[in-house]
């Protein structure tokens, strides 16, 4: 038991802790070949949601499967899966189409010698970016339900 939630807490950590370092990657101010760059950074920092916030998940399940947590249908534990679920949907639904137009214009050939972005990548940029910061505020919600739940919501 041990061990499975030595991986639950693992998995979480390092499996959202990129997400918190997004909105670096992302800033204003930075040259077209710096967001060329942060962008390659970024596709390979949010492999470790997909699969580090998935493993949790079902980490966490089997924990409470396994142990005498009380009802399935607690405050907390439905809290973080709701949480989860909601800030999954941001990533896939709204941050990953978005990363995917500004990825598209930065690697677009014939716009290697571009040295400002077009609006519409600055704009959506900045939706990403807001986004991310929704999601981080969701995955620190889920964190303190997480760490209160044996002294406040059992």
């Amino acid at each position: 038991m041990k061990l499975l939630i030595l991986v639950h807490v693992l998995s979480a950590v390092i499996g959202v802790g990129p997400i918190f370092f997004i909105h670096i990657l992302l800033r204003k101010k930075q040259s077209v070949e710096d967001i060329r760059f942060s962008m390659k950074i970024a596709k390979k920092l949010l492999l470790f949601p997909k699969i580090g916030g998935l493993t949790a998940v079902l980490t966490g399940v089997l924990i409470i499967l396994l142990n005498d947590y009380g009802s399935f249908f607690q405050l907390w534990l439905v809290g973080s899966l709701v949480l989860y679920i909601i800030a999954q949907v941001i990533l896939l639904g709204f941050i990953a189409p978005r990363m995917k137009k500004i990825a598209l214009w930065l690697f677009d050939p014939k716009n290697k010698s571009e040295t400002d972005l077009p609006l519409e990548i600055i704009t959506l940029r900045n939706q990403v970016n807001s986004l991310f910061y929704i999601s981080t505020t969701l995955i620190l919600f889920i964190f303190v339900l997480m760490i209160l739940k044996p002294f406040v919501f059992v």
